[in-house]
């Protein structure tokens, strides 16, 4: 189909394979579909599409959204009835809290004479979130089509291998289809596509390839280089616009533009600033930790005991373990200095890396920097909680079975000194690093 392969890029092979399985209207279809991939490898954008262009009956959920039974099972029917209904705004919504209710309902739904003679198609998207939910929904989606005795296909979109799905009960087995990661020559082809009318589709090509030299390396998601791309066009195109270089004078065009790449490298996936402050900053050639939300988290804003148990996960994470007597312990005694003298000889710390601490030692340094007396609340606990979901912190893991959770301090050392000036307290008189 030309139309669908000019919409639909680089991804030919995936597209055939769909329109395979897919079949004819009337034909019954795969049960079930596992599409999987990393981020930006263009999975829900060629289901769509192809669903679209093709007209199939169709509902996209996004398991992000539906976070819990009911709203995903009542979401996918209202959307089935929507498209069931003759007229506009006469469908009544559905309830159903069960995955035994849903197979009813669904073959009510489903019997409408607009559904009945072709394949119905159920996308989940962000599918890895169904397994935090009931034990039977995942099993029973892959067997819709048996269960309810309907022509109904459920594809799953997940970024996590099939694997990593499968129950230890065993389960019906779905077609698994691969989305790889797009090349730099897909990638070229891709974003030189939306070359804007005005400029000519070389000039936007010679672009593209400049901003793919810059940022391939460490950025490989479409979605942030086509955000990058227009983001940093206007100022490739400003030595044309004023008059002072032709489209074909690359070299020229380079030197404009490389200087503010290499600032926009800074915020690469960040997204602390807006596309307007971005411009602002561009025009006034302002450097980038000067401009308000864009030091890479320096402004972040954290309660006052979330500021300390960074400081302190910080301190367990490049301090060794047998410095905390003498750095937090007030009466420690005598500590021989050849020990510690020791440390010019060995690399830096802060060269080697973050080290995995315990929670207790975590607690420990807290209770003995923080100058009012703590208590290990709830309250501490979730503040713990709430740097590993800002990615502050991480948790590596588990040692054994009788061991806690181990976990990393991964802010910078200027990050750190930002937060520590907050609460005027001196880091740097606790770093081993720094005797």
């Amino acid at each position: 189909m030309p139309h669908l392969e000019n919409v639909v890029l680089c991804r030919e092979s995936q597209v055939s394979t769909l329109q395979s399985l897919f079949g004819e209207r009337h034909h019954f279809s795969f049960p079930s579909i596992f599409i999987y991939g990393h981020t930006a490898s263009g999975k829900t954008y060629v289901t769509q599409t192809l669903l679209k262009t093709l007209e199939l009956p169709h509902v996209f959920v996004n398991c992000v959204e539906c976070f819990t039974l009911r709203l995903l099972l009542e979401q996918i029917l209202n959307k089935l009835n929507h498209l069931s209904s003759s007229e506009d705004g006469c469908s009544t919504e559905i309830t159903c809290e069960t995955f035994n209710d849903f197979v009813r309902l669904f073959k009510q739904v489903t019997a409408a004479e607009n559904l009945k003679d072709q394949t119905v198609y159920i996308v989940l998207d962000k599918a890895e979130y169904l397994r935090d939910m009931e034990a039977n929904l995942l099993p029973g989606f892959l067997r819709l089509q048996e269960l309810a005795d309907r022509n109904v296909t459920v594809l799953f979109l997940s970024e996590i291998v099939w694997e990593k799905f499968r129950p230890d009960t065993g389960c019906f087995e779905p077609f698994v289809l691969y989305f790889p990661d797009y090349s730099i020559g897909n990638l070229q082809k891709i974003l030189s596509h939306d070359h804007p009318p005005e400029y000519s589709a070389d000039f936007y090509a010679a672009y593209i390839n400049i901003l793919l030299g810059v940022f391939y390396t460490v950025c490989r998601d479409l979605k942030e280089l086509r955000h990058l791309a227009v983001l940093n066009f206007p100022k490739y195109c400003e030595p044309v616009v004023k008059g002072e270089a032709s489209e074909r004078d690359t070299r020229k065009l380079w030197r404009n533009i490389e200087p503010h790449l290499k600032k926009a490298m800074q915020t690469v996936y960040l997204r602390e600033i807006s596309s307007s402050q971005w411009e602002k900053l561009q025009k006034d050639d302002t450097d980038p930790g000067q401009l308000k939300g864009l030091s890479a988290h320096t402004h972040v804003e954290l309660p006052y005991y979330s500021k300390f148990i960074l400081i302190a996960a910080y301190l367990a994470s490049y301090n060794p373990a047998r410095t905390d007597k003498r750095f937090f312990l007030k009466h420690h005694g005598k500590i021989k200095k050849t020990s510690f003298l020791k440390k010019h000889e060995k690399t830096s710390n802060h060269l080697l890396g973050p080290k995995p601490f315990p929670l207790d030692r975590l607690l420990a340094i807290l209770y003995s920097i923080v100058d009012s007396r703590v208590a290990p609340t709830a309250n501490i606990f979730s503040q713990i909680t709430s740097l590993v979901t800002l990615q502050l912190l991480t948790v590596v893991g588990h040692d054994d079975q009788l061991d806690g959770p181990k976990y990393k301090c991964t802010v910078s050392l200027d990050f750190i000194r930002a937060i520590a000036r907050t609460v005027n307290f001196d880091i740097i008189k606790y770093l081993y690093d720094f005797l």
